[in-house]
């Protein structure tokens, strides 16, 4: 959110208060520790942004979609300059690839939505930053072609 522009709707400090309102609602959840923790808060901020570009697209453009140039994903993209059609399109793919391969859906979830670094990712994973960085570039290729697909 830090990048997002000036005139942006949602503060990063209501992103976080609304993830938080929507996590203490859930019952029964049995956290496992820390790891848990910023899974779930990853997947429900993700859900919020997506729900909000959903409903301003949706008052706006007629909720077309729209093409994403992957290619403007760097290692922490600039949420910002994406459009809620571009969000949503992401979102989409990003379900489709988390049926197939749910690891590489759940790292760009965390380093996309949740703003984690490649070290919390493999800490939070339990797996190698390597294997984070190899699964990070290979659903980065894996999104651009399924984007291509509906653009």
């Amino acid at each position: 959110m830090r990048h997002e522009r000036a005139d942006k709707t949602l503060q990063a400090t209501a992103l976080v208060h609304e993830a938080y309102l929507r996590l203490i609602g859930l019952h029964d959840i049995g956290w496992q520790g820390r790891a848990h923790f910023f899974a779930v808060s990853a997947q429900m901020m993700r859900r919020i942004l997506v729900d909000r570009a959903r409903s301003r697209v949706c008052a706006k453009r007629g909720g077309a979609a729209e093409r994403v140039p992957l290619e403007t994903i760097a290692e922490m993209p600039d949420l910002g300059s994406w459009r809620p059609s571009e969000l949503m399109t992401l979102d989409d793919a990003l379900t489709r690839m988390a049926e197939m391969d749910p690891r590489k859906a759940k790292v760009i979830e965390l380093r996309f939505f949740g703003g984690l670094s490649v070290e919390e990712v493999a800490d939070i994973l339990k797996i190698s930053p390597q294997s984070v960085m190899r699964d990070w570039k290979l659903a980065k290729v894996w999104l651009q072609r399924e984007l291509n697909k509906s653009g």
